[in-house]
């Protein structure tokens, strides 16, 4: 193979990649919460993990290069996110959105979250009467699965949950993950009455 043709072809496999980076990128932004490989490789048209993998970390080290108020993080199972970095978060949260939820649907999402797997009537003696609104307000966001066992439902975070709000799938880890948000918000550093754009911010 001649050094023109050689260079032609690196050209055009950096365009690709170059395209690909930017798709990701796009992905991460529009999507607000993490993404696997799986529909990060739909994207760009490959099933190829390693392929994605490699991509998204590259993408990872362009935005910590970049030194700015945003970052691509890697999280467990090969997940990808872009967000704003935790030192920027506090100064402009209440330019954000209309939150996700309220104070009261976002009280009882943390508890069932935290004690899941758990009955509603346990989530409702804890939280009182309003959480039947509540419960069925996350049942159909998809926040929370519910499974009727006898005449029991048992309430759990579902995996849209997890990915929306940048928390692990095991549920140890999540669980761990929650402690530390909610010793955040005992401390003052998270005013829960504003509601999350995301739990971390």
């Amino acid at each position: 193979m001649s050094a023109g043709v050689k260079e032609a072809a690196a050209e055009s496999e950096d365009g690709k990649r170059k395209k690909e980076l930017a798709m990701l990128e796009a992905a991460l932004y529009v999507a607000g919460r993490p993404l696997n490989l799986k529909t990060l490789g739909y994207l760009i048209g490959t099933r190829s993990k390693k392929r994605v993998n490699g991509l998204a970390s590259m993408l990872v080290e362009e935005y910590r290069s970049r030194d700015t108020a945003l970052e691509v993080l890697e999280l467990e199972d090969h997940r990808f996110v872009l967000q704003l970095k935790t030192e920027y978060s506090s100064k402009v949260r209440r330019l954000a959105a209309r939150p996700l939820l309220t104070d009261g649907p976002l009280r009882t999402l943390a508890y069932i979250a935290y004690r899941q797997p758990v009955v509603q009537k346990q989530v409702i003696d804890a939280r009182g009467s309003h959480a039947y609104r509540h419960v069925k307000q996350l049942v159909d966001m998809g926040l929370v699965d519910c499974e009727k066992r006898g005449r029991n439902k048992v309430l759990r975070a579902s995996e849209y949950f997890a990915d929306y709000f940048g928390l692990s799938h095991n549920l140890k880890a999540m669980k761990r993950q929650l402690r530390r948000i909610l010793d955040d918000v005992t401390k003052g550093d998270i005013p829960v009455s504003e509601g999350p754009s995301r739990l971390e911010e």
